[in-house]
């Protein structure tokens, strides 16, 4: 078999750096992406792999990211938009949009928009990390998008989850009958910091002693790493979100196509700027 190239996003810590270590045993070409050069030159380092840094709250880092991914990869079998946070109060980025949404969907949006063609030519497989927090607090309202009414830390985040499940399905509509395969997961209460600087009341239960009862970033991985290695079609189906490797259920906004399609457009608009 030849070597797969497999792009990790958000590898510098968690899951993600949990499902690099993982794969890296593989013997395919692991690229791990961070926004700490400390932290994901490390993780790199400690298992070989190439490593780009980009931070997400930074659209025209993603852009050079897409730009030097596309320079040193000319074939990317799998892109795995695992970066994502959930914040404390409502801020801003740089390009003016709310900072979870930006982070967890329109980067990660913007950076597979950018590498579209690569993506095409590899019969790509595209993972998107999401979480069954869309289910209890996601509630897309198209005209309020990046919460400015009613903002919370759940709701934000929520609604960024499920922003990545539709963008999983409308991935799927568009682009899999031309090869490209596209799953969600969620990957399970796991024990790690993403919360810490948030308001959310998530920050209690995992800097508690609930934490022993928590998934280990590597246990919380092994979804991923089978979406990831899997042939789609035989060990899971395109445009499905999955949990403990197994199809899992989305909430009724999750399956609804229009949504979907209403949602593809507005980001595009939103990150307009940076496509070609």
């Amino acid at each position: 078999m030849d070597q797969r190239t497999i792009i990790i996003t958000g590898a510098s810590s968690g899951i993600g750096e949990a499902a690099a270590r993982t794969l890296a045993q593989t013997g395919d070409k692991i690229v791990v992406i961070g926004r700490s050069a400390k932290r994901t030159h490390a993780v790199a380092s400690d298992i070989g792999a190439d490593y780009l840094v980009a931070d997400f709250s930074r659209l025209d880092q993603v852009h050079e990211l897409a730009t030097a991914l596309k320079e040193s990869y000319p074939r990317i079998d799998v892109l795995a938009n695992n970066a994502g946070a959930i914040m404390g109060r409502r801020e801003l980025t740089a390009d003016g949009h709310e900072k979870t949404f930006q982070v967890n969907h329109l980067a990660p949006f913007l950076l597979t928009r950018l590498l579209e063609d690569v993506l095409l030519a590899s019969h790509a497989k595209i993972v998107n990390t999401a979480s069954v927090a869309h289910q209890v607090f996601g509630k897309l309202n198209l005209d309020d998008l990046e919460t400015a009414q009613k903002y919370s830390s759940n709701r934000a985040y929520g609604n960024a989850k499920l922003a990545n499940i539709l963008f999983t399905k409308e991935l799927h509509r568009r682009f899999n009958g031309r090869g490209i395969s596209a799953a969600a997961f969620h990957p399970g209460g796991v024990a790690t910091n993403f919360s810490a600087g948030s308001k959310s009341w998530l920050r209690f239960l995992y800097g508690s002693g609930m934490r022993s009862y928590m998934l280990t970033p590597a246990q919380g991985a092994q979804t991923l790493v089978w979406l990831a290695i899997g042939e789609p079609g035989y060990d899971w189906s395109s445009g499905h979100y999955y949990a403990k490797r197994r199809p899992a259920r989305t909430s009724r906004q999750a399956n609804d196509p229009d949504l979907a399609r209403q949602l593809w457009q507005r980001s595009e608009d939103m990150v307009s700027a940076w496509l070609p």
